[in-house]
């Protein structure tokens, strides 16, 4: 059994995806540090002067946890994302493919990150079409404090013996630690592919709903590589 453990993020990228799809099981790591102007409040679409940031405004004091961060509801942030979308995507073939999607995010009344990103992640997971089950950190128990150790944990909390990485993992991770523990590590090595998208050329690395809103019920597909 292969589990993957990642940060909530906003509107996640399609290699954010992937890692679940790849997964048997995925937790998402709520009760860590956030980190200041990366993916946890933020991400991209494409526009017909090229990409721009989706960013959901927040009151972080560090060091905070991800599930200690309100969003600073003074800002009208739902507004103008909305109308951000309507405007790059709205001549998009699947438009109307993400309109109960939307509304969830945009009409409803938000006050932590982490239970946006949380919430927006089960959606896009379900629309996708992946059936990978979703677990929240948080949710486990008490953890260890040494990153290593936290995911060595939560592995042997779901009794796999296989863990997850992202491609860049070999480069910090202790891995003596979860050969110790008996649990085979393996690393994410996703290539983006090419889709077709409005405006110009081909611009990776947007938000999965850039991917969705231009192919519907392919995009899975897609994002396995197989087009």
């Amino acid at each position: 059994m292969v589990v993957a453990v990642h940060q909530p993020q906003y509107l996640p990228w399609l290699g954010y995806f992937n890692k679940i799809d790849r997964a048997d099981i995925f937790v998402l790591l709520d009760n860590v540090q956030f980190k200041k102007n990366e993916w946890q409040n933020r991400n991209k679409i494409k526009t017909a002067q090229g990409w721009q940031w989706l960013t959901v405004p927040v009151r972080y004091k560090y060091p905070q946890l991800i599930n200690e961060v309100a969003i600073n509801t003074s800002v009208k942030w739902q507004h103008k994302q909305r109308q951000s979308i309507l405007t790059n995507y709205k001549k998009s073939p699947y438009y109307h493919n993400l309109d109960e999607f939307l509304e969830e995010i945009f009409a409803s009344h938000w006050e932590m990150i982490s239970q946006l990103n949380i919430a927006v992640i089960r959606r896009l997971v379900a629309l996708l079409g992946i059936d990978t089950p979703l677990f929240v950190a948080s949710e486990l128990g008490e953890l260890p404090h040494d990153a290593d150790e936290r995911l060595v944990a939560i592995t042997e909390y779901f009794g796999a013996d296989t863990y997850l990485a992202g491609s860049g993992g070999s480069q910090y991770m202790d891995l003596q630690k979860y050969a110790n523990s008996g649990i085979k590590v393996i690393f994410q090595d996703y290539k983006h592919p090419e889709y077709n998208q409005l405006f110009q050329e081909f611009e990776p690395y947007m938000s999965v709903i850039d991917l969705v809103l231009n192919h519907g019920d392919k995009s899975l597909s897609i994002l396995r590589g197989n087009k």
